[in-house]
């Protein structure tokens, strides 16, 4: 199932409410809750910010994990990219979907240089360009899970950003570590890009609007 089939799930009932004017959901990029190499929380804290100023916009959002079997998906227009077109080879990437209605999706994506947020058009064609000209080790997988989904059951101890010997790769948020009531940690069920297994549903397809 492609990303653009999943966003149009609740199609019906956004239309219901066409008459009111696109608005962003969130403030300023500077805004929003930010910690370097911590994407799956960040995107988390959007969630419960919507979830919080304007619940009745969570249907329409997504979270998006962005992954492969090997661990190595090419995303351009990152901020952290050190050359001229900002290319970054992450083990993963999660971002945030907000669909407004069946011809309106908006991207949020913090670690990008692109405006935030930027149309899924010109989003996906900017970021991930293509997979034809890439080798099969490069082609990116696509979860989508609906954001209420993601913010109700989510939960990281933080595990994969400590070394062996306990120090961190990358300093923690600052905030407690997310848990639910039955995990602690399942942030490796939303990155595994296997069929069937994992919340959501998988694609190896190129994201298309």
């Amino acid at each position: 199932m492609s990303v653009n089939a999943q966003v149009q799930l609740n199609s019906n009932e956004n239309n219901k409410k066409s008459d009111k004017s696109l608005k962003p959901l969130f403030p300023k990029r500077d805004e929003c809750s930010h910690v370097s190499c911590y994407c799956e929380e960040n995107v988390w804290k959007l969630c419960q910010d919507v979830s919080l100023r304007v619940p009745e916009e969570l249907d329409r959002c997504y979270v998006v994990f962005i992954s492969n079997p090997c661990r190595t998906v090419p995303l351009w227009k990152q901020r952290a990219g050190r050359e001229e077109d900002r290319l970054v080879i992450w083990d993963y990437h999660v971002v945030f979907l907000y669909s407004w209605d069946s011809k309106t999706c908006l991207v949020y994506d913090l670690d990008s240089e692109l405006p935030f947020p930027t149309f899924f058009h010109k989003y996906v064609t900017e970021t991930f360009r293509t997979d034809q000209v890439l080798k099969s080790d490069f082609h990116r997988f696509f979860r989508v899970v609906p954001a209420k989904y993601f913010l109700q059951n989510f939960a990281s101890d933080r595990r994969h950003m400590k070394r062996p010997d306990g120090s961190w790769i990358k300093p923690p948020p600052p905030y407690p570590a997310i848990s639910t009531s039955t995990s602690t940690h399942n942030l490796d069920e939303y990155i595994n890009m296997d069929n069937g297994l994992g919340p959501g549903r998988p694609t190896c397809c190129c994201l298309k609007n």
